[in-house]
């Protein structure tokens, strides 16, 4: 069984191939024959994503990568770890249950779990169940004693401890019902949400593109909703996002987006169109993909109160720097590692449990 100091340096290495692969140096990584067969295989793995899930381009692979490639090096891990007492954890066995709406989306409770001290068994989604096998081999393959210490399984769970699962508010139900015996963390579905004052400049609105397009707004961190003034003209914010018009071209997302738009004609819908995403009026917090839903507010305060009572159901606010722990435009896919979903925090409840 790995030691802490041994998780901790494994994951730090772990960073530095991913790095070395964002950035396709040629450096040594042990040796240059095992720099270049890993590499290889980081390659194989990304396509091989892609043509399982149709979701997984390579770019959207590579942007998971060079996110997690910034995170895992020694001092931000540091910073993340230094107010745990992770010498007083018990090895437990931790169960994750992931789900698979973007490329490796269920790795931060694979690195808490184990950095932490314990072992994992992990139930990938179907969707997502390549990236994250392949980070785990590499990290045996640096650090022998992992290999006791992380486990695969595609059958019914057993033998754990504690459980880690996030889904749907439908798969909540049976979560909470099958694992309710056990301690957990348990996540439903929850959505991100902009603010606008219309004072917003180009550049953040074209950030803002990024919060709503990357992985195809497939996340919770996307931004599904946009709360605007009474006024507003939304010329602006379609201008902002424009450079993003080159999603039409990938073919799960065009039909998606021609799906959504037939069903709101023939349902007599008013909505806004650019030829590539649509804006419809409308309460709800989950807009489906290729739309966004926006919301008009009189003022911030009632704003605030508003967001406040609906936080179960708000995964981060953007803009709106009059809103506390506001994110800023651009960044909502870029969380640091204390960033915890849901805003529970993983390492302090294992250290708990």
């Amino acid at each position: 069984m790995a030691t802490l100091d041994q998780r901790f340096k494994a994951f730090v290495k772990l960073g530095e191939f991913l790095r070395r692969f964002a950035k396709d140096s040629k450096d040594n990584l042990g040796t240059s024959d095992d720099w270049i067969q890993w590499h290889q295989k980081l390659e194989k793995a990304i396509l091989l994503a892609g043509h399982k899930n149709g979701w997984f381009t390579k770019p959207q692979g590579m942007y998971a990568i060079h996110a997690w490639a910034e995170q895992l090096n020694d001092e931000k891990l540091r910073e993340w770890l230094l107010p745990y007492p992770l010498e007083n954890n018990s090895h437990k066995t931790v169960a994750i249950i992931m789900a698979g709406n973007f490329p490796l989306v269920g790795f931060h409770d694979f690195l808490a779990a184990l950095i932490s001290g314990n072992r994992v068994l992990v139930k990938c989604s179907s969707s997502d169940n390549i990236l994250l096998p392949f980070i785990a081999n590499f990290l045996i393959h640096i650090e022998p004693g992992l290999t006791s210490e992380i486990a695969f399984s595609e059958d019914r769970l057993t033998k754990y401890d504690v459980v880690i699962a996030t889904g749907s508010n439908n798969t909540a139900r049976y979560f909470a019902h099958y694992f309710g015996h056990k301690p957990n963390i348990i996540r439903k579905n929850r959505n991100s949400v902009a603010v606008l004052t219309g004072k917003e400049t180009e550049e953040q609105l074209y950030a803002l593109g990024e919060d709503i397009f990357r992985y195809y707004g497939l996340g919770c961190r996307n931004v599904s909703k946009l709360f605007v003034p009474q006024d507003y003209s939304f010329d602006d914010f379609f201008k902002g996002i424009d450079t993003y018009k080159y999603l039409i071209d990938q073919n799960k997302y065009a039909n998606n987006y021609d799906y959504n738009k037939a069903v709101y004609l023939m349902s007599a819908f008013d909505f806004l169109d650019n030829g590539f995403f649509l804006l419809k009026e409308d309460t709800g917090y989950a807009s489906p993909i290729g739309t966004a839903f926006y919301e008009r507010y009189a003022e911030i305060e009632g704003l605030k109160i508003k967001l406040a009572g609906d936080r179960e159901q708000i995964q981060c606010i953007v803009g709106g720097e009059m809103f506390k722990n506001a994110i800023p435009f651009g960044k909502t896919q870029k969380p640091e590692l204390w960033d915890y979903a849901d805003g529970v925090d993983t390492v302090e409840f294992l250290l708990k449990t």
